[in-house]
């Protein structure tokens, strides 16, 4: 079968030979776990313990704060040690519950439990997810509870499950499917009880054919479809997933609604299903340990608040050779110089890269060779936008609708002057953002 895909786009080596055959390892962690209040797109939570008190494993730690927002959750038993701003992914310091782990990993048997019995509604399902702390858990960590959250004038006609994971290295969805596909075909029909009239597909790549194969049987004698994708970068983007899968078009600066169709992660689907039907709040990652810089590549369920250190250091890390390590995929991620921060909601991967992969050079002037625009999946002229941007011509930079980059690095990628096109684009959004 031919695999569905978007315009333009990359082809990078994929590289995931090294952990998409290695089964998920549960990682139990260290005592101290520090769980960053900002987690999420949105407004930040705030904190509902304090020093000196004791919590269960579930044990809501971080209140919403709004609508765009959402609860954060103690991944073990213990005791809290504090409050205070430590440093995290982002770079800079956010406050912190930091809690010591008494390895009990105790639950609260009186507590009320969120999950949902028999058939349930729009309002409970919402409610559920947002009890649940629940958000994209591809990397983007939009509150799930608001995507759900459809206008009543709009129809949703699809509701479409991304297992595309185009990022090299990255592997965690891939097992995920394999080994935990029952909670990710669960988790959407609980989404097509709510959305009846709406289409469930779920669209995995082509170079993942066992995880088709075995989501294929998971879904027989039901109305949802597996549909193969083509395998390109970057395939799992939200606007480009819903171009390959309905051949519909997102508006600039429109949200998926408007063309009629909810996006989740195979994560974020899988943890509907266990919020709905297990009361289980997100305590867990997913976490893809790959790299040269590391001995023994692996695929991790890690607790939230787990601190990068012990992750590395689990995976066999190789501190003399490692040069680089991101947060994330290669593409997008983040790389980060500080390993002693903790792992949360967003956390897909961490790479270790040496000198040979990370690939170092010293970016040179335009020559305007126009692949930047030949593979841009936005259709943008990234070349432009970066002169624009480091000019702080901001206004133009609008014009040439630079909002719309998804900062997916392939203009960077294919640019033969190694140019730092996407980190330009990213700092002039972030300025624009914040002069709004």
């Amino acid at each position: 079968m031919k695999g569905l895909t978007f315009k333009r786009g990359i082809h990078p080596n994929y590289r995931k030979d090294a952990t998409a055959h290695l089964k998920i390892e549960l990682m139990l962690p260290d005592k101290e776990l520090v769980f960053p209040m900002s987690q999420h797109i949105g407004a930040p939570c705030t904190p509902i313990v304090k020093k000196g008190d004791y919590v269960y494993v579930g044990d809501r730690i971080g209140a919403a704060n709004g609508f765009v927002s959402a609860d954060i959750h103690s991944s073990v038993s213990g005791t809290v040690k504090v409050v205070e701003p430590r440093m995290t992914l982002r770079g800079v310091k956010d406050n912190c519950v930091v809690i010591e782990n008494d390895g009990l990993y105790a639950v609260d048997e009186n507590k009320e439990s969120i999950k949902v019995e028999g058939m349930l509604t729009k309002e409970q399902l919402i409610s559920c997810v947002q009890s649940a702390g629940i958000v994209g858990l591809g990397g983007a960590t939009f509150p799930a509870h608001v995507k759900l959250s459809t206008p009543e004038d709009k129809k949703v006609e699809y509701i479409l499950i991304n297992g595309a994971e185009c990022e090299p290295y990255l592997t965690s969805d891939h097992r995920v499917m394999l080994e935990r596909g029952e909670e990710v075909v669960g988790g959407l029909k609980i989404l097509l009880q709510v959305f009846k009239e709406a289409q469930g597909i779920i669209g995995i790549e082509d170079n993942k054919m066992d995880a088709y194969e075995h989501m294929c049987k998971l879904v027989e004698g039901t109305s949802i479809k597996v549909q193969l994708l083509h395998t390109k970068y970057p395939q799992g983007s939200e606007k480009h997933l819903i171009y390959a899968l309905t051949s519909r078009e997102v508006p600039s600066g429109k949200l998926p609604i408007e063309v009629g169709c909810i996006v989740h992660n195979i994560d974020s689907v899988g943890a509907i299903y266990r919020a709905v039907k297990r009361g289980e709040p997100v305590l867990s990652r997913i976490v893809t340990v790959s790299g040269k810089g590391v001995k023994k590549p692996c695929n991790l369920e890690v607790k939230t608040g787990t601190s990068f250190r012990q992750v590395l250091e689990y995976a066999g890390i190789d501190w003399e050779q490692t040069i680089k390590i991101i947060a994330g995929g290669p593409m997008m991620g983040t790389a980060i110089s500080n390993v002693d921060v903790p792992v949360v909601k967003g956390t897909s991967a961490i790479l270790c890269f040496t000198e040979e992969e990370a690939g170092l050079t010293t970016p040179s002037n335009c020559i305007r060779c126009g692949k930047c625009v030949d593979v841009c999946p936005m259709g943008l002229v990234p070349s432009a936008l970066q002169k624009s941007a480091m000019n702080g011509h901001y206004d133009e930079f609008l014009k040439q609708n630079g909002m719309d980059c998804i900062e997916c690095g392939c203009c960077a990628f294919t640019c033969p002057a190694k140019r730092e096109i996407v980190q330009t684009i990213r700092t002039a959004k972030a300025a624009i953002r914040s002069k709004k």
